[in-house]
């Protein structure tokens, strides 16, 4: 579909990634010498596999291979899907889980509690309190037995575990059919040893019934503070993320079958990937967007880029994120579909509004609403092979001569422009007295203002200025609207990768074998002993968790055939003073902390990133410190996509890159637009609006007032001129 060099010959494909979207599922393909050629074809929710095989298909063609000349030569493959995240937020999984939980605590997630009562709305909506609705829990209230124990903060034994309850309870289960057990009891994360009892006996009555039921103890898969995120990823982990295992096992099944020798990897929250046999794939609920956030970071090291903004436009949503001194921020607490998570995830915000999003004119105001609902993969009203009956902002790209009907999805998709304008007008313009182009063009416009609105927000709101940035604009739809959302905001740069419809998915090929694992902690540092005392206590637990948890990532690489050697140790803390509230995500420089000189070091490295978090004179070393959670990553080094660099040739475009011009709608006038094939363009290539470069993954719309240089790695280069 989109080659980086014009010659499809002699190819050997190494590195294999995909992006399961919600639309589109894309592929980017990496070949021995770092070439790379895009594919894109429909999601299959049904069965992610053949999704996966068209798109790596479509890529191969362009190297002129099917899936079995090319899936043996792999050496690395990531996907990432939507499967689960699709179980949460449909509340739909093909098994029943339930949950042995501390007396008293049964109807933890009906309540919700707090932020979560309001998770997933707008700002304007939670002004009004009647949208403060709970969301829906993932396991039923019947299927959830209370359980007579208690453990305090400290982990000391308040109420012994009555196992009578346990037994009770588990035949209970097991005479509705569970397939998972969940069992989460109060600050079991500094105690598990009513957990661990509660599955023993648990297990028993299993054994002795004979049934086909799994145990799954909070403790041992998300050790953290705060029972209702823990409790609500602990029965992701068992509602959605366990059934997923068949659709991974699927798509490692497809690449078997086509000859391929190597396992498949799934992108995790942290920023890593992870084999699909890993113990906590809940982790891997949201990852085509953060494969993004990795590909934009490898980009920027690559070529030199510290500071970016990432924007990421597909079918559903616009995804944002930051990135400062190549590096992200870790949200511990994410929201995902209207839940309160305990994983760590790679801070991002996300709004539902994309290409597939539904156009509709409220009547009582007369104005036009987007979304938040979208055609997916659908597409839209002009697509002729689809049942959809509201108009999306793809036809208004139809209807505007933006998109050329017999090239979207390289000719794979079939777009009607009539139906696209008889719709448009029937349901949007004519309700609001206005022509056909004049209320696409004002969809377009209210999509790119709120794009642009909630672009800035995010930027601001964390503090910075535009101006300090390079935004990286990419998804199918990204470029259509990269001009729109990005104007008069500011930035240095703003930057195209002619691959933006493969970005998510190139990142995938970016990131790091890794897993991580965290556990909350309580451990106070005094200001007022010796380093040698302190590290003698609180160091030395600090130490012994790390070990545990090192253990634990150690034993995960070892399920994946990857040795002590090959790993790399990462060792983290959150810290923060005594007394305060917010905590620092800190490297720690060593991996003991048991000795003056290594806690010494340790507390001289939150000292430094809280001086540049904040200021010299905020520092308050006087109160002591505090280390509320420890985490252990483990990364196993993977052969990583090479960002293509080719001699620069002029100016001008050469004669084959043109394609036969059309008039296009900008701004309430007709004009003669020049369209161009997108990957026919050479390095040093300058182009002014308005243009339309027409790839069969993606459109770059350039309007009039802008132009764009395409460099020496392919990168487009957006700039206003007026």
């Amino acid at each position: 579909m989109a080659s980086s060099e014009q010659d499809p010959t002699d190819h050997s494909a190494e590195i294999l990634s995909i992006d399961a979207g919600g639309t589109m599922t894309d592929t980017f393909l990496i070949d021995r010498d770092g070439k790379f050629t895009v594919g894109k074809a429909k999601t299959t929710p049904d069965d992610e596999s053949r999704g996966f095989l068209n798109s790596s298909q479509d890529a191969l063609e362009d190297w002129r291979l099917d899936v079995e000349d090319g899936f043996p030569d792999l050496v690395s493959t990531v996907y990432s899907g939507t499967a689960m995240l699709n179980r949460l937020v449909e509340r739909e999984s093909e098994v029943d889980v339930g949950i042995l939980i501390t007396g008293g605590m049964e109807d933890t997630l009906r309540m919700g509690r707090g932020r979560q009562s309001y998770t997933g709305f707008s700002y304007s909506d939670r002004l009004h309190v009647n949208t403060h609705r709970h969301p829906e829990p993932l396991i039923p209230r019947d299927q959830i037995r209370g359980v007579r124990e208690r453990v305090d903060v400290k982990g000391n034994e308040l109420v012994p575990i009555y196992e009578s309850d346990v037994r009770e309870s588990v035949d209970e289960l097991l005479d509705r059919g569970v397939d998972h057990i969940a069992v989460m009891f109060l600050h079991s994360y500094q105690n598990a040893e009513h957990e661990q009892r509660a599955r023993a006996i648990a297990e028993e009555r299993i054994a002795e019934r004979d049934a086909d039921t799994t145990v799954m103890l909070s403790s041992e898969y998300y050790p953290t503070l705060k029972e209702l995120p823990r409790l609500n990823t602990l029965a992701a982990e068992a509602f959605a993320a366990e059934p997923s295992r068949k659709q991974l096992t699927n798509v490692q099944e497809a690449v078997d079958q086509n000859g391929g020798d190597v396992g498949v990897r799934v992108m995790a929250s942290h920023g890593g990937t992870v084999d699909i046999h890993a113990n906590e794939l809940a982790r891997t609920l949201v990852s085509g967007p953060i494969g993004g956030m990795i590909g934009a970071n490898y980009f920027g090291n690559e070529l030199g880029y510290e500071n970016l903004v990432c924007t990421d436009i597909g079918g559903t949503s616009f995804d944002m994120g930051i990135i400062i001194d190549n590096d992200w921020d870790i949200n511990y607490n994410p929201e995902m579909a209207r839940l309160l998570l305990s994983l760590p995830m790679v801070n991002m915000e996300s709004v539902g509004a994309g290409t597939g999003s539904y156009v509709r004119v409220n009547p009582t105001f007369d104005k036009i609403e987007l979304g938040p609902e979208s055609a997916g993969d659908q597409v839209g009203v002009s697509a002729v092979e689809t049942d959809v009956e509201t108009v999306t902002v793809t036809d208004c790209h139809v209807a505007l001569g933006w998109i050329d009907p017999e090239n979207f999805l390289g000719g794979d998709m079939p777009i009607d422009r009539d139906v696209a304008e008889a719709e448009i007008r029937e349901q949007v313009a004519e309700p609001l007295g206005m022509g056909v182009y004049e209320a696409a063009q004002g969809v377009v416009d209210i999509l790119e203002n709120k794009l642009r609105n909630d672009l800035e927000s995010v930027v601001t709101g964390e503090g910075y200025a535009p101006s300090n940035f390079k935004c990286v604009s990419y998804g199918g739809g990204g470029p259509v609207h990269t001009a729109g959302y990005t104007s008069g905001l500011g930035f240095d740069e703003v930057l195209i990768p002619e691959w933006a419809a493969a970005f998510s998915a190139f990142g995938c090929g970016a990131a790091d074998f890794e897993y991580r694992y965290d556990q909350t902690t309580n451990i106070d540092i005094d200001a007022d002993v010796s380093r040698a005392e302190a590290a003698s206590t609180a160091g030395e637990q600090l130490t012994e968790i790390w070990t545990r948890l090192e253990e634990k990532v150690r034993d995960e690489f070892t399920n994946s055939n990857v040795g002590r050697e090959d790993i790399e140790f990462q060792y983290n803390i959150l810290g923060q003073y005594q007394g305060q509230l917010n905590a620092l995500d800190i490297e720690s420089p060593v991996s003991r902390a048991d000795s003056a000189e290594t806690l010494e070091e340790l507390l001289d490295t939150f000292e430094d990133a809280y001086r540049r978090q904040y200021s010299e004179e905020a520092r308050s070393p006087e109160l002591g410190h505090t280390v509320t959670q420890a985490s252990v990553r483990g990364v196993h080094d993977v052969v990583k996509p090479e960002i293509p660099t080719e001699t620069p040739v002029g100016p001008d475009p050469p004669e084959s890159a043109y394609k036969q011009p059309r008039e296009s709608y900008w701004d309430g006038e007709w004009l003669d637009t020049d369209i161009l094939d997108l990957h026919a363009l050479q390095p040093g290539n300058e182009l002014t609006g308005p243009a339309v470069l027409e790839g069969a993954a993606t459109t770059f719309v350039l309007p009039p007032g802008y132009e764009t240089r395409l460099d020496e790695h392919r990168v487009h280069h957006l700039s206003q001129t007026d």
